[in-house]
């Protein structure tokens, strides 16, 4: 199947390393143009000049926004429409993976993850729909956990935050439906990215990157971990209109790893 995004304007969060970077990288090679939204100005630049090279033609524009503050977004929205001349598709994916004892997370780090997981969604989504609604087609992705589905112990406040992104793509799809715009969450599993080499680093235990995927590649039934380019395939097709009756939905992108639900 020849995925195109060809004509496409894509706002993607958490642009600047591992998922957000590989779905840059594969919808400005589909046809799209990007904006790319990350925190750090130095590495997101550094990353769309890679796209950049990678897709020669196409726009992409490296916007810095802490999309965990309502008035970044407020800032980094318009120029973001401006240098695309609209928003079609929008992947909110940043976010970081926060957990632990449920008795030792404080207030201020419930609210942190939900500004930056859950509440960013709600801005972006809001700021993205009268476009897409007037247009009569839109894509909004939301990149979320399978902890969402199946919350392991001392999983908050991730598994919690994820949840709700998970109610928020549900409604949205069927808000959007009669408008075009078709909304669906991509749950990750473990997929190499620059946050699973962080985890790596901090648990100190004396082994490598390849012995660490090794390990964990064995809970998984396909055998091995994912790779940031295979889940950037699967969003792609979501943002495309080969997914044309595909809204609502939250697909596991896990090798099989999580239980039915």
């Amino acid at each position: 199947m020849n995925i195109s995004l060809a004509g496409r304007r894509a706002l993607i969060t958490g642009a600047s390393e591992g998922l957000g970077l590989a779905m840059a990288r594969r919808f400005a090679a589909s046809g799209a143009d990007v904006a790319m939204l990350a925190r750090r100005a130095y590495v997101l630049e550094a990353a769309a000049n890679a796209v950049r090279e990678a897709a020669p033609g196409r726009t992409v524009v490296a916007i810095p926004c802490d999309v965990s503050r309502a008035e970044a977004i407020a800032d980094a929205w318009p120029k973001a429409e401006a240098a695309l001349a609209g928003i079609d598709i929008l992947v909110n994916n940043a976010g970081t993976s926060k957990r632990g004892p449920f008795r030792d997370i404080t207030d201020a780090e419930w609210q942190a993850d939900l500004d930056l997981k859950l509440f960013a969604a709600i801005r972006l989504a809001r700021l993205a729909w009268p476009g897409m609604e007037a247009r009569g087609w839109g894509r909004i992705i939301n990149v979320l956990n399978i902890g969402a589905k199946a919350p392991p112990a001392e999983g908050a406040p991730t598994a919690v935050s994820r949840a709700a992104g998970m109610a928020l793509t549900k409604v949205l799809a069927n808000e959007g439906a009669p408008r075009g715009i078709l909304v669906n969450a991509l749950l990750v599993g473990i997929i190499e990215s620059a946050q699973w080499r962080r985890r790596h680093a901090a648990e100190k235990r004396g082994i490598t990157w390849e012995q660490w995927c090794a390990e964990q590649g064995a809970t998984v039934p396909l055998g091995r971990i994912g790779t940031a380019e295979e889940f950037a395939n699967v969003a792609c097709f979501l943002a495309s209109d080969a997914a044309g009756y595909v809204t609502g939905t939250a697909i596991n992108v896990d090798g099989g790893r999580s239980p039915v639900v």
